[in-house]
C-alpha cells in the first residue's frame, strides 16, 4: 500500500490520485497543509509542498512529474494497454509536453491562484499569508482559465484524447486542475464544447469518484463538479 501526503484540493494531488486510482492500487491518504510547514513533513520533502508519495522500500517520492515516472516505472509495464505513459519516444514526448503544461503552465496561471485565493486562504494564519482573496489575482486566473479552456478544446477536436488516441496522464493532470476549480464554479464550460464533451468524458472514469465525493465545508461545490451530465 502507497501513503500520499496531500492536499484535497491542491491539484497536483488529485493528478496523483488519479494515476493510482486508474491503476487500481490501494492508498492511504494523509491531509497535509504545506503552509504549516510542520518538522515531519519538511523531512519528508524539504521544498514543502505537495504531493509526496511514500512506497515501502524508497526514499520518500516528492512531486506529481517524479511520482509520475515512478508510478510507470512500477507499474506500467503490467498494465498493458492501459498504462498511462506510451512506449513509443515520440508519443511519450508528447505526453510529457502536456503534463508539463498543465502541471506547471496551468498550475501558474489559473488553478494555483484561485485555489489559494479561494480555499488555501481561509485556513491560513495572516503569518502564513491567510486573509481575504485578492480580486485582481483571481480576475488575471479566471481569464488565463479561458484561454487554456480553449487550448484542451483544440486538442479535443483534434485527437481522441489530449495527446492522442487514448487516456494518457496528459488527460489526468488536466482533468486534476480543472476539477479542483470546477468545485469553485470557476470554469466557463459553455465556452467550449469538445472540452466540456471531454472532461465529461473522463469524470465519468471509476478513478474519479473519490474526488468528486469530497466536500470543503462553507464552499459547497459548483452544480458542474459532481453532474455528469453538466
Amino acid at each position: 500500500m502507497y501513503t500520499l501526503y496531500h492536499h484535497p484540493f491542491c491539484p497536483h494531488s488529485r493528478f496523483i490520485r488519479l494515476v493510482l486510482g486508474e491503476y487500481g492500487l490501494d492508498l492511504r491518504l494523509v491531509e497535509e497543509r504545506v503552509w504549516e510547514r510542520r518538522e515531519a513533513f519538511l523531512a519528508l520533502n524539504p521544498a514543502a509542498t505537495t504531493p509526496v508519495l511514500i512506497a515501502e522500500g524508497f526514499p520518500p517520492i516528492p512531486g506529481a512529474p517524479v511520482i509520475a515516472e515512478y508510478v510507470d516505472e512500477a507499474h506500467g509495464l503490467d498494465a498493458g494497454d492501459r498504462r498511462l505513459l506510451p512506449t513509443s519516444t515520440a508519443e511519450r514526448v508528447e505526453v510529457r509536453r502536456l503534463m508539463a503544461w498543465f502541471n506547471e503552465k496551468f498550475f501558474e496561471e489559473a488553478s494555483n491562484p484561485l485555489v489559494t485565493e479561494r480555499i488555501y486562504k481561509r485556513f491560513m494564519s495572516e503569518d502564513n499569508g491567510g486573509g481575504p482573496p485578492a480580486p485582481d489575482i483571481m480576475r488575471a486566473a479566471k481569464v488565463n482559465v479561458r484561454y487554456h479552456l480553449s487550448y484542451i478544446g483544440w486538442l479535443a477536436k483534434t485527437r481522441n484524447y489530449l495527446a492522442g488516441d487514448r487516456l494518457t496522464y496528459a488527460d489526468l493532470a488536466a482533468a486534476a486542475h480543472l476539477s479542483a476549480i470546477d468545485y469553485l464554479g470557476d470554469v466557463p464550460w459553455s465556452e467550449d464544447d469538445a472540452a466540456k464533451s471531454w472532461y465529461a468524458r473522463v469524470k465519468s472514469r471509476p478513478s474519479f469518484r473519490p474526488l468528486l465525493s469530497e466536500w470543503l465545508a462553507g464552499v459547497p461545490a459548483s452544480r458542474t463538479y459532481v453532474d455528469l451530465d453538466f
